[in-house]
């Protein structure tokens, strides 16, 4: 089976970047509204205990998932080489060793969060009346889990070869599924915080069945065959290799989260209710900026594989460009109409007057975030992860640790709490972007004579 779609490693790069990161943009936009629109449905219809019981888990949820995302990207990396380079044996047995390994990853999240919800949740010192509604969110949530992997597999693939548009029509039928089912299980069948979290489920078993079909329907080197559905040794030792670190990366920054959720938990339940309805901002924010990582991270593994060194170094600016602007207008509309969106989850003016004073800090912050993740999707792109990721353990987690212990323990106040953001993103960026200059002229010395983009 031949290559034939077109790759990456042709044409203006920004319009290219911008059109492969926009869809991709808008997919990782709908996976946030899963989760938001659990939030708002049980803050306007089942009370603001279930508000705060949903919200309580946001932190855990990430953790897993992250993990998950994390891992897609190390397979979007390896496909996207191997595309570039026309190695279409290679391509395939990429795919279908990751089909695996995703499946694998999916099953052991699966069990991990049905058993360890909650001793997880009292770790995190969960206020006693959200207790049983986060226990309960949890476990139902997380049957959809090995779904979700297979679904950010078949992503990681499509996007690798510049395909983001198939993603995003898949995700947008079931997000708008999962709103319906939300609506229906909390209204009609009032089922709380359980009928949230099994539509949840049930649209991520939805977004799977229509991508992996996508995936065996389609006629290219990428095509998913179950009939050759094996782990390649080789293949899965790389695929590890990228993935882990990187998942491994996602998830640090939610464990790092996780004492920044046991600091607002010392606050009143007021303001954990206004913290859980703001934090929905945050993967907003994120999700819309980490499309550009993604888009970074493939063109620059595809134009590396295929010999291109100067679109290897155009892509990163580009990519870094878009994502920080990104940043810069959504934390600046956040700022304006932060009131207007807090009032999607509770229609209590005190807990909307609490997760102000969480958007009063952040709004202005999320563009920070750009030069520390684009950078570290540019190593990615370069075949790096291991030693990205211990600069974020020390500069994300580490850092964030002794800010709680010190700074946040001593003035006891929510801006004093997260503006450890900020500051921990410029210490990662800084560190980050010395290793990439690194790397990139150990990778690019790799071709004597470059080619022109």
């Amino acid at each position: 089976m031949k290559s034939t779609t077109k790759t990456l490693t042709e044409g203006p790069l920004a319009k290219q970047i911008l059109l492969v990161s926009l869809p991709l943009a808008l997919s990782n936009l709908l996976q946030v509204l899963f989760n938001m629109s659990d939030v708002a449905v049980v803050g306007r219809f089942a009370g603001s205990t279930a508000l705060g019981a949903v919200g309580s888990t946001s932190i855990l949820v990430t953790l897993f998932t992250g993990f998950l995302i994390g891992l897609s990207n190390g397979i979007n990396v390896l496909v996207a080489r191997f595309y570039g380079a026309r190695h279409t044996a290679d391509v395939q047995k990429t795919v279908h060793s990751a089909a695996i390994v995703s499946l694998i990853a999916g099953v052991a999240l699966l069990f991990i969060g049905l058993l360890g919800s909650p001793f997880m949740l009292r770790l995190l010192n969960t206020k006693d009346d959200l207790l049983p509604g986060a226990i309960l969110y949890l476990r139902v949530y997380f049957l959809g889990m090995p779904a979700l992997a297979l679904y950010n597999f078949g992503n990681a693939v499509f996007s690798s070869i510049g395909d983001t548009k198939k993603p995003l029509i898949y995700l947008s039928l079931a997000g708008a599924l999962n709103i319906v089912l939300n609506l229906f299980f909390v209204i009609v069948c009032r089922l709380s915080v359980v009928g949230v979290a099994l539509a949840s489920a049930i649209s991520q078993c939805v977004s799977a069945a229509l991508i992996l079909r996508a995936l065996t329907r389609a006629q290219d080197c990428y095509a998913l065959d179950v009939h050759q559905l094996h782990l390649d040794p080789a293949t899965t030792k790389s695929i590890l290799a990228l993935g882990v670190p990187a998942g491994f990366q996602n998830a640090i920054f939610a464990i790092a989260n996780l004492f920044i959720q046991a600091g607002v938990n010392s606050f009143d339940s007021l303001m954990v209710k206004g913290n859980s309805a703001a934090a929905n901002a945050d993967n907003m924010i994120y999700d819309c900026m980490a499309a550009f990582y993604m888009a970074c991270a493939s063109f620059m593994s595809q134009n590396y594989g295929a010999g291109k060194p100067d679109r290897v170094k155009k892509s990163y600016f580009i990519s870094l460009g878009y994502s920080f602007g990104v940043g810069l207008a959504l934390g600046s509309a956040l700022f304006f109409f932060g009131r207007t969106f807090l009032a999607l989850f509770t229609t209590e003016s005190a807990v909307i007057d609490a997760g102000m004073k969480r958007v009063a800090v952040m709004a202005f912050a999320y563009c920070i975030s750009a030069f520390m993740d684009c950078t570290i999707a540019a190593s990615r792109g370069l075949g790096k992860t291991v030693v990205p990721t211990i600069i974020v353990v020390m500069g994300s987690c580490v850092f964030r640790v002794i800010w709680v212990y010190t700074i946040f323990a001593h003035f006891h106040t929510i801006p004093a709490l997260y503006l450890l953001y900020p500051c921990s993103w410029t210490l990662t960026a800084f560190a980050e972007i010395l290793y990439f200059v690194h790397c990139y002229k150990q990778s690019m010395a790799l071709f004597k004579e470059p080619q022109a983009a």
